[in-house]
């Protein structure tokens, strides 16, 4: 099974809790013993599993990355001034994948998926979210 998530980003640079989304899909599909892969279609975006207990380790991740990429010193910001966001996205890759155990997501209880946004704002943005089973009865 295979659905797009549609979103929207409202900064520059954030991290958007996207489990929720996942977890429903997760459900709709049936699948009980599988995998689930959530990728960020966008070559300034990125997937994340990070803790979502409050927004500091979020806000953490961005304050590292761009401290490690800063922007307006890469040469692809000679085209389109997005240069770090690129670096960003390639840096933390354009995916993650979950075991799905009993119908559940196998996140531990710290444990949330982030869609992450490096050159926002953004109106459309979408995630493939594609749920495998284990055999071909789930």
């Amino acid at each position: 099974m295979r659905e797009l998530i549609h979103l929207s980003s409202h900064r520059p640079q954030q991290l958007i809790d996207i489990t929720e989304r996942v977890r429903t899909i997760v459900a709709q599909s049936g699948v009980r013993e599988g995998l689930v892969n959530v990728y960020a279609q966008g070559a300034t975006a990125a997937i994340l599993i990070q803790e979502n207990w409050d927004e500091s380790v979020q806000l953490d991740v961005i304050d590292l990355l761009s401290r490690l990429i800063p922007k307006g010193i890469w040469r692809h910001d000679r085209q389109d001034g997005n240069g770090d966001a690129h670096l960003k996205a390639g840096l933390i890759g354009p995916s993650e994948t979950i075991p799905v155990i009993a119908g559940e997501l196998g996140l531990s209880r710290w444990q949330n998926i982030f869609f992450c946004e490096f050159d926002g704002p953004r109106p459309d943005r979408r995630v493939m979210v594609t749920v495998m089973p284990d055999s071909p009865h789930g």
